[in-house]
């Protein structure tokens, strides 16, 4: 994969990296029933600031240190605004106003953005066999969220048909989640920014913590009856939300994302709505249609492409030769080194042996 697996000492580190975007999924899963008896605002607050003080609390006890210096504490800041309060803001308002899989379709389609600014800020490479992996990434999770009767309709009426239900989206909610999108893709792209002035697990935490105390704060305003119906199976749900999939799954994700490319991190996203699908088919006993089973199909094959973009195109050859070529000089320069003595040696000894 194009992420650096070689600095994480474990040997399940694969599995690492598929972990947030399971969390997520079933987060996603876990939290189907507890949007009726709740508010937005005070849900995408439960999800940051107690899962950011178990952060911290991990932070403290692996020794992590702590931000210092205002350059630390403004990144952090800017990184608690835009991936904190607008993201979580956006995605929970958005959630209550649009339907789930149109939803999904939208939030998870933040990869294309991250492999932008990716390409403008790091000039990360994508290529063709990128860019071919994102386009079939974004389809594969349009087949998965979007209702089928639209993708039948669009082929057999043609997109013009289907203008009055574009407009009809920015009505309904749908600009939110991709201001979310938008929101996570430019947070995700921030963190490399953060690192270099304080550690990302402990950033991670302190960002939850400040970008969760504005969304509680405007939910004690304008919303009402936020915990008064929730049931005892919707506080499972949420500490299944808040501990797995926000404190676990985002420090593990902007750990990877400080340090690995971030174009095939990010493109790891479009496993979240598969892990969703499957999950509400196990417990919700939800039925995948044929057109989602294609769309898991190629979604799968999307996030092999990406992140075997450089072997497809034939690097992996040319760094192989440069290396041999680089190496070749420096052995026979040492090899020069330990001949030296040896003909000097010899050179000493001709006069006391020709009488």
């Amino acid at each position: 994969m194009q992420l650096k697996l070689s600095s994480i000492r474990f040997p399940f580190a694969p599995l690492l990296l598929i972990a947030p975007f399971f969390l997520w999924g079933t987060a996603m899963v876990a939290m189907k029933g507890v949007i009726p008896h709740t508010t937005p605002l005070f849900m995408a607050g439960v999800r940051l600031l107690p899962a950011g003080i178990l952060i911290l609390i991990a932070a403290a006890l692996m020794g992590r240190p702590q931000p210092k210096g205002w350059a630390a504490w403004l990144w952090i800041a800017l990184f608690a605004l835009v991936d904190g309060t607008l993201f979580q803001g956006f995605l929970a308002e958005g959630l209550v106003r649009t339907s789930a899989g149109l939803g999904s379709v939208m939030i998870d389609s933040q990869p294309l953005a991250v492999a932008l600014l990716s390409l403008w800020l790091f000039q990360e490479h994508i290529g063709f066999w990128g860019w071919l992996g994102l386009g079939l990434g974004v389809t594969g999770i349009s087949l998965i969220g979007l209702p089928d009767e639209w993708i039948f309709h669009f082929f057999d009426s043609g997109v013009n048909a289907t203008i009055g239900n574009w407009q009809s989206l920015f009505a309904s909610g749908e600009w939110l989640m991709l201001l979310a999108a938008m929101s996570m893709a430019v947070g995700t792209v921030l963190i490399r920014f953060v690192t270099r002035h304080a550690d990302p697990v402990t950033a991670t935490g302190w960002h939850m913590i400040l970008g969760g105390l504005p969304l509680w704060g405007i939910s004690s305003a304008v919303e009402s009856q936020q915990w008064q119906n929730l049931l005892g199976s919707d506080w499972v749900a949420l500490s299944y939300a808040t501990v797995f999939g926000s404190a676990i799954a985002y420090g593990l994700f902007f750990y990877f994302a400080s340090s690995g490319n971030l174009t095939s991190l990010s493109s790891l996203t479009f496993l979240t709505p598969v892990f969703a699908l499957l999950f509400g088919n196990l417990f919700l006993s939800e039925v995948l249609s044929p057109l989602q089973w294609a769309g898991v199909g190629l979604t799968l094959i999307s996030i092999y492409l990406i992140n075997q973009r450089d072997t497809l195109a034939g690097q992996k050859n040319i760094v192989t030769i440069e290396d041999k070529t680089t190496t070749q000089p420096q052995l026979l320069e040492a090899s020069a080194k330990k001949l030296n003595p040896v003909t000097l040696s010899i050179r000493e000894s001709e006069p006391e042996i020709l009488p």
